[in-house]
């Protein structure tokens, strides 16, 4: 055990946990969408199956940081068709936004295609919404476009919006967050969008994450730049 890097110890707690919360997720969404169960407070349990998901999310993001760190991060970069993406990644998170009398809507054209690896912007969408639920007040939307050479795919909200502090820390393009932020808007999904872009490359060009307020929809709007 002296040999053992602790990192290396947490990574594996982390995987095991992860594993566990997986098991959970899966039991409570059969259990959920069961009617033959007549659950109490459908509400109730599907905001425990919405906080599930996200400590599920983040301790995938923290493995993914790791690997990252440890260079075992494996890129699969596909063509992927973003309507099709889009959607799935859609209803995934429709039931509990639902369940939050939020509407989670996509908004692209159907045959946009674009190079990027599909798992890894998977869990920076499905962090985004997530974080995106909290603030909205009432419609999440998810849309793609061509942009200046780039796919763009926005996470927008009908919020009150970023902060002004966390708005001028990404013109900079850190990723990291000072001391002054919103403690509501965590460090490490935005950390682990950052660098999820910054692995895509082509060429020259780079990846990056861009936060607006008032695009589509009033609130708050994530953007993840992809070459």
């Amino acid at each position: 055990m002296d040999s053992l890097d602790f990192s290396d110890i947490l990574a594996s707690s982390i995987h095991d946990i992860k594993n566990s919360l997986s098991l959970i997720l899966t039991n409570l969404e059969d259990l959920i969408n069961n009617p033959d169960n007549h659950i109490a407070n459908p509400r109730q349990a599907s905001l425990l199956q919405h906080e599930a998901r996200r400590a599920n999310n983040n301790l995938i993001q923290l493995l993914t940081l790791y690997k990252l760190g440890q260079r075992q991060l494996a890129m699969r970069v596909t063509v992927n068709n973003l309507a099709d993406f889009l959607e799935e990644v859609v209803a995934e998170n429709l039931s509990v936004c639902r369940t939050l009398d939020l509407e989670l809507s996509c908004r692209c054209d159907p045959d946009l295609e674009g190079y990027f690896d599909l798992e890894l912007v998977r869990g920076v969408l499905d962090s985004t919404i997530g974080n995106a639920r909290r603030y909205a007040r009432s419609q999440i939307e998810i849309s793609a476009d061509q942009e200046d050479d780039f796919l763009v795919i926005r996470v927008e909200d009908d919020g009150v919006g970023f902060p002004p502090a966390l708005l001028n820390l990404l013109e900079y393009g850190t990723g990291r967050q000072g001391d002054s932020l919103n403690p509501g808007r965590t460090q490490l999904g935005l950390y682990f969008a950052s660098r999820i872009a910054q692995l895509h490359r082509n060429g020259a060009r780079q990846g990056r994450i861009q936060l607006r307020n008032g695009h589509h929809l009033p609130g708050g709007c994530f953007e993840l730049w992809l070459p």
